[in-house]
């Protein structure tokens, strides 16, 4: 379903993940697996794959514990949990390759771009609207998503970004997209729409917060409870018309 609104808007902040870009199917979490069974074997702790599998689930877990409750908990502290669940007596220089292959696992990865998101910004760009980004980091630190965006040329379309682990909250925390909409020289949020995937987090956060709540499914359709959006689209190239954007042909 695609809405169409009457109200100017003047900026349009982004989601990151299957937002802006999307991972292959459990891309990064195979990355930091086989580095950490490389590193633990060279080590001398060889271990088992279901073994190193389940402590990289209860990392995950532990990480939507905090993600749910507004508490941070960034890659080293997922790292310095998986090695506590394995007990090894590792040493400390193994633990910092160990942490650094964790931490650092998307580094000079590619992800996928959003069919039509380099257009889709270029377009909303040239009609003179602000745009940034509000993104709850996971385990991959905010510095490699922006050297991401860097190397496929986005991330000067955006006048500003708001990560959760450098401003300290995660959506839906008033908190993000309250720095979000400062950084954007404070547009009104009844003037500014946010995009994501998520109900709990982009939608119900850009509510509260009076914004236009755009959901995109074109990567992941939330299935799960929660507002469905005040406009719903499936294609980055709709979006322009539906925030009322004129493009040209």
């Amino acid at each position: 379903m695609t809405e169409y609104v009457d109200v100017a808007i003047e900026a349009v902040t982004f989601d990151y993940w299957n937002t802006l870009v999307y991972e292959s199917g459990g891309q990064l979490r195979g990355r930091r697996l086989e580095a950490w069974a490389g590193i633990l074997e060279d080590t001398g702790f060889a271990i088992e794959r279901e073994r190193l599998e389940a402590t990289f689930d209860s990392a995950w877990d532990r990480y939507v514990e905090h993600w749910t409750a507004n508490q941070q908990f960034h890659a080293v502290q997922a790292a310095e949990h998986i090695l506590e669940q394995l007990g090894f007596d590792i040493p400390p220089a193994a633990q910092e390759k160990l942490t650094d292959a964790f931490t650092n696992a998307g580094a000079g990865v590619d992800f996928h771009l959003v069919d039509g998101i380099t257009d889709t910004l270029q377009a909303l760009k040239d009609a003179g609207l602000k745009l940034g980004i509000i993104c709850d980091v996971g385990f991959t630190p905010s510095d490699v998503l922006r050297d991401h965006l860097i190397r496929r040329g986005l991330l000067p379309l955006f006048d500003h970004w708001s990560f959760s682990d450098e401003v300290g909250a995660y959506k839906p925390a008033p908190e993000i997209f309250t720095h979000a909409l400062e950084g954007l020289g404070g547009p009104a949020p009844e003037r500014t729409a946010h995009v994501g995937d998520l109900r709990r987090t982009d939608i119900t956060g850009a509510m509260n917060m009076g914004m236009l709540a755009v959901r995109y499914t074109g990567v992941f359709d939330d299935p799960t409870d929660g507002p469905d959006g005040d406009i719903v689209v499936a294609s980055m190239a709709d979006l322009p018309a539906a925030l009322g954007i004129a493009t040209s042909d």
